[in-house]
């Protein structure tokens, strides 16, 4: 299966209901929770910052994916996983923001990248 199909599926139905789960409980997660988006946080931060400096290198038009990723995604989970309990409201907001925008950017990717196998078969 294309690569690009996997990374989509995997934000629609993994991230995206994570996020949102997260965002709409805020307090009542379980402590757990705010452990796994510190380390979820990190992880993202130093895979998307080394594929950020490889893409910048080779002058790909997709680095601004990596961006949004080192930018946005990674210090707000990891803020919200060091704040836990504690955590202000503005940032789950932003974290729902984040899940819906994804789903919707990954949706349209699945669309496209669907019709263009369904294209290269006719």
């Amino acid at each position: 299966m294309d690569p690009h199909i996997l990374v989509s599926l995997f934000h629609i139905f993994a991230v995206v209901p994570f996020f949102l789960y997260v965002a709409f409980n805020r307090e009542a997660v379980s402590a757990y929770i705010y452990t796994a988006l510190l380390v979820l946080g990190l992880g993202i931060g130093v895979y998307h910052g080394y594929k950020a400096l490889r893409r910048y290198q080779i002058q790909s038009p997709y680095l601004w994916v990596n961006l949004i990723h080192v930018l946005y995604v990674s210090p707000l989970l990891i803020y919200i996983g060091y704040n836990e309990k504690s955590t202000p409201r503005p940032a789950y907001e932003l974290l729902a923001m984040i899940a819906f925008a994804a789903l919707g950017y990954h949706l349209y990717s699945l669309v496209l990248n669907i019709n263009s196998i369904q294209d290269h078969h006719d």
